[in-house]
């Protein structure tokens, strides 16, 4: 179906609101994955699995822990192809059997009840379903596919048979404006705008590019200016239960997760 634009009427002044009619010729549900449908960084998670599983590759810390003092030179896209380390020539097969047997782990049991019930719901409005990550794809479409995502899209990692010490990433790190970019590419969405019988999820106001192709929008346990963004454009907030009581318990729990000794809910 070719894209077809439809321009309504607001009630503010008689201002015109060009909607962009999806090529599946149905309405779209856009959602991010960390801290949205659940609470927790996956990439933090699946390092802590593989590292409880092969504990001598806890000796990536010795290479990434020096970078962290150059995060902001680097940037998310080069320190996220640092942590990765972890990862040092893997095998390909190997690699897919952990985040098989990750994903039969996660999936339901770490992910907000109450965001899957969302999920579900957009799923019964006949709303397409794509997940769209920053976490790395090889993990992100297999916990897609389990959710019941009809497509899922993370940060595409380059590598063939053996995980490259820092392996780049296909098309850049999958966030921001970048993530509307891939939507473009695959053909989620033909043109940008906001998208016809559509609704966005997420947490951070790193998505708010993704979030404006939405006409429904709502916001998991936002930030400060998420909260104020939201408030402003009359975007629905919610607020799951996470499974910790502050921020530093929250980050005590990703620093062993980063070391792989988080043997919690989760960890084993």
């Amino acid at each position: 179906m070719e894209t077809v634009l439809r321009s309504l009427s607001k009630d503010n002044g008689g201002s015109n609101t060009v909607l962009m009619v999806n090529k599946h010729g149905k309405g779209i549900a856009l959602f991010d994955l960390d801290q949205t449908l659940i609470a927790w960084d996956t990439q933090l998670l699946f390092c802590n699995w593989v590292l409880r599983r092969e504990p001598s590759r806890r000796a990536y810390l010795l290479l990434f822990l020096p970078f962290l003092v150059l995060a902001r030179v680097l940037g998310s896209e080069g320190l996220k192809r640092i942590f990765l380390s972890f990862l040092w020539r893997m095998p390909r097969q190997r690699l897919e059997e952990l985040v098989a047997e990750f994903v039969d782990y996660y999936v339901p049991r770490e992910f907000y009840p109450s965001m899957l019930e969302v999920l579900a719901a957009e799923r019964e409005k006949g709303r397409r379903l794509v997940l769209v990550s920053a976490s790395p794809e090889f993990y992100a479409r297999p916990l897609g596919e389990a959710l019941g995502f009809d497509a899922s899209y993370g940060t595409r990692v380059e590598f063939e048979d053996l995980m490259p010490l820092f392996p780049d990433f296909t098309g850049g790190n999958n966030k921001r404006e970048v993530k509307v970019s891939r939507l473009l590419e695959e053909g989620e969405i033909r043109e940008e705008g906001i998208q016809e019988n559509s609704s966005g999820f997420s947490d951070s106001t790193v998505d708010l590019p993704m979030l404006r192709l939405c006409e429904e929008v709502m916001v998991v346990n936002p930030g400060a200016e998420l909260q104020a963004i939201a408030e402003e454009e009359d975007w629905e907030v919610v607020c799951p239960e996470r499974p910790f009581q502050s921020r530093g318990q929250m980050a005590w729990r990703c620093l062993k997760q980063m070391c792989g000794l988080d043997a919690g809910k989760g960890g084993l």
